[in-house]
């Protein structure tokens, strides 16, 4: 509502909607012989305020770009409206909620307002996670009373989270920035540092917003999804997806994945599940062809390990090394594509990587990138610990001068090194 109180309206649509198809006429008639017909229509009525404010505009244009290849002018009125800030996470959450119903997952909800909090639960409603009915609905119908272990937690996540999104994140983007917007400038490093920077930008960025998510709900007693696993230490993009955005790849996964046929199917069957799958995850991150082709890439990475069974190789030393960074690398490149405003861009940017002439880096650049290194510096040692030293990462943390000297250098490196411009989170764009 403080961004545009009308779009309240879209959230209550949208709650009602898969509230009132389940409890009635999904949940009460079990037996009928049309159910199947009215949970489509149902869900169809939840997604389609999704569908008109994010690809009305694309289906229009490409519609009309289309028609113009032939010779033929045609083309709809357009939208100018502004995207109703959430609605991809809170949409997917109501309408998993009314397929759980469907599958005989979870009972209908009956309370109404429980149901209302669940879909619009404030920390999580701009950029997830997206939750599960069977997990959140039962803690809003329990009692809550503070609890100082639980709060502490929270402000862990809430001050590690701050730390990744302005002190990280936002430094990195003011680069990143820079160079994207004139990649024709920069030689092969520059732009290469430039993509690797975003790669790290939009990890610091979401994982940050996430942690916040996740810290607040802890600090009032709820309990979220964490969505990261540290992703860039994955030796295979199959394994990117099991740490990265685990909320979405749980949903896609059963609401998309296992209704197509899943694995239970033929090779090429389950190959074309996969493929449908990501391209449907990258439809859902925006309107744009560089969303589409971002996700048909994961997609495509993911059935070429599957079919010569590198998903099922467990590596170790060099070897596994050698697969992370090249996972990684794969994952920047479609990182690029994603960022880009046009494929053409990021075809662009990325031939500009055999490029030797042009900038190495942005002019008066020296200092943001010494900002980003002394704030990568602490996640690397983080990570790392956290990943293949966890019990040392413990023990550590177990002392009392080891902990506090942590939370008051990360405190500060926000007040004094981070970026405090109000910029937004990228994924509440999508």
């Amino acid at each position: 509502m403080n961004w545009k109180p009308a779009y309240a309206l879209v959230l209550l649509g949208v709650t009602l909607i898969t509230y009132g198809g389940v409890g009635y006429w999904i949940d009460y008639q079990q037996v009928t012989k049309n159910r199947k017909h009215l949970v489509w229509l149902f869900a169809l009525l939840g997604l389609l305020p999704l569908l008109i404010f994010k690809y009305y505009n694309f289906l229009n244009n490409s519609l009309s770009d289309a028609l113009a290849a032939i010779g033929l002018q045609f083309a709809l009125p357009g939208l100018n409206w502004a995207v109703p800030v959430g609605i991809s996470f809170f949409t997917f959450q109501a309408v998993g909620y009314m397929l759980d119903v469907y599958h005989g997952r979870i009972k209908a909800e009956r309370n109404f307002t429980d149901y209302l909090l669940f879909v619009s639960f404030f920390p999580q409603i701009a950029s997830g996670p997206i939750s599960k009915a069977e997990e959140l609905l039962p803690q809003i119908k329990k009692a809550h009373t503070f609890n100082y272990t639980q709060a502490v937690s929270g402000l862990k996540f809430l001050l590690w989270g701050m730390f990744l999104k302005v002190v990280l994140a936002d430094r990195a983007g003011i680069y990143v920035d820079t160079v994207f917007a004139g990649y024709e400038k920069y030689s092969g490093p520059g732009c290469a540092l430039a993509s690797v920077l975003y790669s790290i930008q939009i990890y610091a960025d979401f994982a940050g917003y996430s942690l916040i998510a996740v810290g607040i709900a802890k600090t009032l007693g709820f309990d979220l999804i964490n969505n990261f696993n540290r992703p860039y230490f994955a030796a295979s993009v199959t394994e990117f997806w099991k740490r990265w955005h685990i909320s979405l790849t749980r949903w896609l996964t059963q609401q998309v994945y296992i209704p197509l046929g899943g694995s239970r199917c033929s090779k090429a069957r389950n190959y074309w599940n996969i493929l449908v799958t990501f391209l449907v995850s990258g439809i859902w991150h925006g309107a744009n062809w560089t969303f589409i082709v971002w996700g048909g890439i994961h997609g495509a990475f993911q059935i070429v390990e599957k079919a010569l069974g590198w998903n099922k190789i467990e590596s170790k030393g060099i070897v596994k090394a050698l697969r992370i960074v090249f996972t990684f690398a794969v994952v920047t490149v479609a990182w690029v594509i994603f960022r880009s405003p046009t494929i053409g861009d990021a075809f662009g940017l990325i031939g500009q990587y055999f490029n030797s002439s042009g900038h190495l880096i942005a002019d008066s650049s020296g200092s943001q990138l010494l900002y980003c290194f002394m704030a990568f510096l602490p996640l690397l040692v983080y990570e790392l610990l956290t990943e293949y030293k966890p019990n040392l990462y413990s023990s550590l943390m177990a002392h009392t001068v080891v902990r506090w000297a942590v939370y008051l250098t990360v405190f500060c490196m926000i007040i004094l090194v981070g970026v405090h411009d109000g910029s937004s989170f990228i994924y509440v764009s999508f």
